[in-house]
């Protein structure tokens, strides 16, 4: 084994353990929140994310950034196949091995690979120009400064130097081989769509040991953006291009509005309709057991579906900029509230692997993260529901934190409270007696 080989094992494997500690430190944080059973309808699950997540059908509702979006989604997937071989390649010490063995369908998926790799470095230059130059509305709200707005840039500058590295790669080697140069097989060129005429433009006049420089350059500098975008990607928002698959599939199948009911209300309640009920049956057996709280005052209180949520959450902004609570001017972004409860169940994971399960720092999601002003300025509308391209929920969690503040703090605006007497007293919103409410027809 040479010691390219050697060092290329090192980097590789160092960085696939370094992902998958992060991604299983990720998934233990995520188990942190309720059960919550997802597993009926399968079929229709599967459907939703051959729909959703596969085919990307919920990001055309925006052509421009949908196109776009679409010409990097296919590429990360069709480039896949060139990063097989050079996994090979880097392990055995050899150099496009497929080629000899593919032939001309080799040319094909290199070729194919090359367009969409065009297309993507396009769709590249647009996404930052418009988060930087026209600057979205969307990509400029005050959750979106510091590491969000880098963040969001960080990809879109490793994907242009990945393009770069690829072209330089193939564009070298073309040279080399069509001068028979090449440590691949045959000569007389790869005849790849792009680098067959990009190469010799570029690099025709180089001599060959430039060209072999810049061939294994441009090689190095491939795999060593792979492996630095692997160990980056548990921290960033990019990580949807993984959770985006199971996100969907465990995504709310009810229809849009239909709230969830809480299982200890509901018991409470068939006690109090029950006469003949034990009105201690509701009650903990256990006496250290901790009664379930109503609502989610922190992360642990949410289900585990709607921590995958926020691990989801691409920070792409539609959900915000078609909420009319913010539009108006309030202070409610549904994608603030998914970062919110990120960041939190963040700090929360690394408390408890600090300083053990039972660790308290005194916070909580509602009030050190996200006000109450926020959560009561939703109107419960689902328009974030229907714009997110993942099928992520917002409006849960806002649900169950309005849950804690009303049914165990007893905190709710004053607009409400008359809306709510009223429904107890006269059976609707309005301060009329049941008797009187179709006295409108006599008018």
């Amino acid at each position: 084994m040479t010691l390219s080989s050697v060092v290329f094992l090192i980097l590789f494997l160092g960085a696939s353990v370094f992902f998958g500690i992060r991604i299983a430190r990720i998934i233990r944080t995520i188990r942190m929140g309720l059960p919550d059973n997802r597993s009926d309808r399968p079929a229709e699950r599967w459907k939703t994310t051959f729909r959703v997540a596969l085919g990307q059908s919920k990001m055309v509702s925006r052509p421009v950034a949908g196109i776009f979006h679409i010409f990097i989604y296919v590429a990360f997937v069709i480039t896949q196949v060139e990063l097989i071989e050079i996994l090979v390649d880097g392990t055995g010490g050899s150099h496009r091995l497929f080629y000899p063995l593919l032939g001309g369908f080799y040319t094909f998926i290199i070729s194919l690979i090359e367009v969409l790799s065009v297309l993507a470095l396009i769709a590249t230059f647009i996404f930052l120009a418009r988060r930087n130059l026209i600057k979205l509305p969307r990509f400029t709200k005050s959750e979106m400064t510091g590491w969000p707005r880098l963040d969001g840039n960080i990809i879109l500058y490793l994907e242009c130097l990945l393009v770069l590295f690829i072209f330089t790669m193939n564009g070298a080697d073309e040279v080399l081989h069509l001068g028979g140069n090449s440590h691949a097989a045959g000569s007389g060129g790869f005849g790849f769509a792009v680098s067959s005429w990009l190469g010799p433009l570029v690099f025709g006049s180089l001599d060959t040991e430039t060209l072999h420089l810049l061939e294994r350059i441009g090689w190095w500098g491939h795999i060593c953006v792979v492996l630095a975008f692997l160990c980056y990607l548990p921290f960033s928002k990019h990580l949807h291009i993984l959770w985006a698959f199971p996100n969907v599939y465990f995504s709310n199948l009810k229809p849009m509005g239909q709230f969830s009911n809480m299982e200890s209300v509901t018991a409470e309640v068939k006690l109090m309709l029950d006469p003949n009920a034990n009105p201690y049956a509701a009650q903990p057996t256990d006496g250290n057991a901790t009664p379930k709280r109503f609502g989610a005052k922190d992360v642990f209180d949410l289900p585990w579906t709607a921590i995958l949520n926020a691990y989801t959450c691409t920070e792409c902004g539609r959900c915000t900029s078609a909420c009319p609570a913010n539009i108006t001017g309030k202070k409610l972004s549904p994608r603030k509230i998914m970062m919110d409860v990120r960041d939190r169940a963040e700090e929360l994971s690394k408390l408890k692997r600090t300083k053990g399960d039972a660790a308290d720092d005194g916070k909580s999601l509602i009030r050190d993260y996200i006000t109450e002003e926020e959560i009561w300025a939703c109107t419960s509308c689902n328009a974030c529901v229907q714009e997110c391209p993942v099928n992520i929920d917002p409006l849960a969690i806002i649900v169950d934190l309005r849950r804690y503040l009303v049914m165990e703090e007893s905190k709710i605006p004053a607009e409400l409270v008359t809306m709510a007497t009223n429904i107890e007293n006269n059976q609707a919103p309005w301060q009329f007696s049941p008797a009187d409410r179709v006295n409108w027809r006599n008018e």
